[in-house]
């Protein structure tokens, strides 16, 4: 079958033209190394008291010791825009594949670092220094993966298909956050308190390292993207700093997807990793029963981002980001309501509500086509990681002080997201006509 390149890059297809066996062999290895990575950036955080315990002075308060570690999480979160607009720029100039090996090399290294890293007692202050600067290549490194990894599924199916392809690969990295807090439940349910504050803290980030060895053995399988060699062939490639292009003639594109990872941010910040304590301190509702809701979830949530990102291939992102985010804010409202009142349906509701919470499935897809293929790694890098900087970082602030005279203010945050995301999805509805139908 003849390559096409359309005027955005991607490849042209007969009709009907269905995924390869080598469509569905990278999808399954860039959803796998990209949720191993997502892992390793998020498993931090669930062994955050024991890491302020040992990585800072014993006579430090508490509540000082705490902001410290969780300010060194948060560096992670500032590294990434820096990371992903490098590689980004290289992506765009040297190869997606490249760069989607360095970004798990650049994981993989300083979370095996950190399982291993001495502690206060040992080295004194360099234990939280070198604390931080691995934080800082995590974060450097998620910053190129995620876009990266959009980019480069997204250029190896056909165009029919980049939906699906982008839901598959999103809810892969959803799937890291399941996999970090099930190993979290497995080490604390494998050792006493104790024994996690000895050595068992460091299991979860030594697996986390042997995992992304792994993953990056498997990405020597994978190809460089059909898109980006036929550019490359043709002499099409940059011919100037990409990002330079990028905010001198996409200003529009770097807008839309910027809201939409505001979006993105506010449904997986509010509904996935604050609902559980959130539920905690409001309800009086156990840590278990959250945990366990919590994980309902996100499993949901996964199989979501495959489902509306092949909806979105039929129907047009949209339409589908329509429909999606008006239930998204619906039943995130209902679900905190009735947990008000009592936990019977809780599972069930918070399933319901990650299910729709993986309308975040149809951002990528949508962000990805925004950008012409010359520049899409540098476009879509920037806008998406400077984004979820700000809007990632804030979200929680803002809710929570919301919380001072709204008890109900997270499903009121999300609900007022979800009109954003209606009003993005009556503009892409619009404005891509092509997307209308199939």
């Amino acid at each position: 079958m003849r390559l096409i390149v359309d005027e955005r890059g991607y490849k042209g297809e007969v009709k009907m033209q269905r995924l390869s066996g080598q469509d569905y062999k990278t999808l399954v290895l860039a959803a796998l190394g990209g949720a191993l990575e997502f892992y390793d950036f998020i498993i931090y955080v669930f062994f955050a008291v024991a890491i302020g315990k040992l990585f800072f002075p014993a006579e430090m308060p508490e509540w000082l010791r705490l902001i410290q570690t969780f300010g060194i999480f948060a560096a992670g979160y500032l590294a990434r825009p820096l990371g992903g607009i490098v590689m980004a720029h290289f992506g765009d100039l040297l190869g997606r594949k490249r760069m989607f090996m360095l970004s798990i090399i650049l994981m993989t290294v300083p979370t095996l670092a950190i399982g291993l890293l001495p502690t206060y007692v040992v080295i004194g202050i360099w234990a939280p220094i070198l604390l931080l600067l691995f934080r800082v290549l995590q974060g450097a490194a998620i910053g190129g993966e995620v876009p990266g990894a959009w980019v480069f599924v997204a250029e190896h199916v056909p165009k029919r298909h980049v939906g699906f392809a982008c839901g598959v690969l999103t809810a892969g990295l959803t799937g890291g956050i399941l996999l970090g807090s099930m190993v979290a439940m497995a080490v604390n349910k494998a050792y006493t308190p104790a024994e996690v504050l000895a050595e068992g803290w460091r299991v979860p980030f030594i697996i986390g390292g042997v995992f992304g060895f792994v993953s990056f053995w498997l990405r020597l399988w994978l190809h460089e993207t059909p898109v980006f060699k036929e550019m490359e062939a043709k002499q099409q490639l940059a011919d100037e700093m990409p990002l330079k292009k990028v905010l001198r003639e996409h200003r529009a594109p770097i807008v839309l997807t910027m809201l939409m990872t505001w979006l993105l941010s506010a449904a997986i910040v509010v509904m996935i990793l604050m609902t559980p304590a959130l539920f905690q301190k409001l309800y009086a509702i156990s840590a278990s029963t959250t945990l366990l809701a919590n994980s309902i979830a996100i499993l949901a949530l996964s199989v979501g981002c495959v489902v509306f990102g092949a909806l979105a291939d039929r129907y047009g992102p949209g339409r589908v980001m329509v429909g999606a985010c008006i239930m998204l804010g619906i039943s995130s409202m209902v679900l905190y309501q009735q947990v008000s009142v009592s936990t019977e349906y809780i599972n069930l509701l918070y399933a319901f509500c990650g299910f729709f919470v993986g309308v975040i499935g149809v951002v990528p897809s949508a962000a990805v086509n925004s950008f012409p293929a010359m520049i899409r790694f540098s476009g879509l890098s920037f806008s998406y990681n400077v984004a979820y900087a700000i809007f990632g970082g804030l979200t929680p602030v803002i809710v929570t002080m919301m919380l001072a005279f709204d008890r109900m203010a997270a499903p009121h945050y999300v609900a007022g997201m979800s009109v954003l995301g209606v009003l993005i999805g009556v503009y892409l509805w619009r404005n891509n006509p092509a997307h209308q139908t199939h």
